[in-house]
């Protein structure tokens, strides 16, 4: 057995160093082990069938809905009302506008799913206001950095529809299970943002006079601009928590509702509409395959007996609970440095899900730590998503983005270890709600 998991790897690292698409590359690992190990079996037939069971499965539709939902999003004055919404009440914090970065994205993440749109949405016209009035570049940076990555914890989250399809997990459990993790972080960067300009004056400017003497009126007045981020929110997390929509249906009515905001914005042009159709077949395409080739490497795996094998393997080193999340996270940090959060899900879940089972793990606590360190790996160089959509907007370098960030990566790698300690922390919303019903 330990020949056939050493194939496996031999095989994935020789395919994904060679340049072949991740997604091809696990597909070709898969079927090559099944070609050299189990010679006489109908690889055509098998390949074919793995194709349409998971292609075909009715939660993945969520996904590609969501992904269009996003791209509308990314083309309306959205990033612009979220800023003027919240400017007036963040002025009143220590810290000031650095806040709109991490409430922004919050609000921005429950809508999106994603996070690099949250990042890129947010930044585009947040980072450029905060440099403007004289914010130190390095916080307004790294909050951004840090603050997007909520994009794949706050329901929904087009991370969270691949793990618990894979996974075989309820994907409303999971949206449920991740609100109060994703509120608890918010909270904590807005805290080290509190600390650190309280600790360093000169990262944020001497006054926002203006912002700061608003009346309590206006103030008020000006939550109207967070109008259409949070009629998008209450259509699509009402209708799936209300018990009126599926995911796959919650997602179809946020579709509908960012027309609508785009409609009313004016943003529905002819070339936007084309740019929408582009960027979301683009993207579904390269999921759709990650998935497959994702699904064919998963199952030849679980036919070969490798899962169990490096499960046995795992067992027999005597790792507490503790201990294993402790090596996971460090496997997933290193891992993330040169796969994305995508990739680096479906490449290790059939290994790693019995492991966490059998050491006692729940899996919808385990697809919200799987969603953590898929975070950290957005603001980990080289290959950290966010890192990059900041660098497309501010033309910095990746190891200066990341510096400024680490602050926020050791806050998720801290929390990670806060919720293993207390699960309920996940658990405890998705059990109430559930005992309710």
């Amino acid at each position: 057995m330990g020949g056939i998991a050493t194939s496996m790897f031999a095989l994935l690292f020789a395919t994904l160093a060679g340049g072949l698409w991740i997604g091809l590359a696990l597909a070709a690992t898969g079927a090559l082990l099944l070609a050299i190990y189990r010679p006489g079996i109908p690889l055509d037939k098998l390949l074919s069938q793995y194709a349409w069971n998971i292609l075909t499965t009715q939660e993945l539709l969520a996904l590609p809905l969501f992904i269009v939902m996003g791209e509308i999003l990314f083309r309306t004055r959205l990033s612009k009302s979220l800023f003027d919404g919240l400017a007036p009440w963040a002025a009143l914090l220590p810290g000031r506008l650095l806040h709109v970065n991490v409430v922004g994205c919050s609000i921005f993440a429950a809508i999106s799913g994603s996070s690099a749109a949250t990042t890129q949405v947010v930044g585009r016209m947040a980072l450029a206001e905060l440099l403007k009035r004289g914010y130190s570049k390095d916080i307004a940076i790294g909050s951004l950095a840090g603050a997007g990555t909520l994009g794949f914890l706050i329901p929904p989250s087009n991370i969270m529809i691949i793990y618990g399809v894979l996974g075989d997990v309820s994907i409303l459990k999971l949206f449920t299970a991740g609100a109060i993790p994703g509120i608890l972080l918010a909270g904590l960067f807005m805290a080290w943002v509190m600390i650190h300009a309280t600790l360093k004056p000169s990262m944020v400017p001497a006054s926002e006079t203006a912002l700061r003497s608003m009346p309590l009126m206006q103030r008020i007045a000006a939550l109207r601009d967070l109008a259409p981020a949070l009629f998008l929110i209450v259509a699509v997390l009402g209708s799936m928590y209300g018990g009126l929509a599926t995911p796959s249906e919650g997602a179809a009515v946020g579709v509908a509702g960012a027309l609508l905001v785009a409609g009313l914005q004016g943003g529905l042009t002819f070339a936007a509409l084309r740019q929408i159709a582009v960027g979301s077949v683009l993207t579904c395409s390269m999921i759709a395959m990650i998935l497959l080739g994702a699904s064919i490497l998963g199952s030849a795996a679980a036919f070969l007996g490798v899962p169990q094998a490096v499960g046995n393997w795992v067992t027999g080193l005597g790792l507490g609970k503790h201990m294993l999340i402790v090596a996971l996270i460090g496997f997933y940090l290193v891992l993330g440095c040169f796969l994305d959060g995508f990739s680096m899900i479906v490449m290790t879940l059939p290994i790693v899900m019995p492991i966490v089972k059998a050491a006692g793990f729940d899996p919808v606590w385990f697809g919200i730590f799987l969603v953590l360190v898929v975070e950290m790996s957005q603001i980990t160089p080289p290959v950290g998503f966010n890192l990059f959509v900041i660098q497309g907007l501010t033309e910095d370098g990746l190891g200066y983005i990341a510096r400024v960030t680490l602050p926020y990566l050791l806050i998720m790698v801290l929390f990670t270890m806060l919720i293993t300690f207390f699960p309920q922390i996940v658990l405890w919303l998705p059990e109430t709600l559930a005992g309710g019903k």
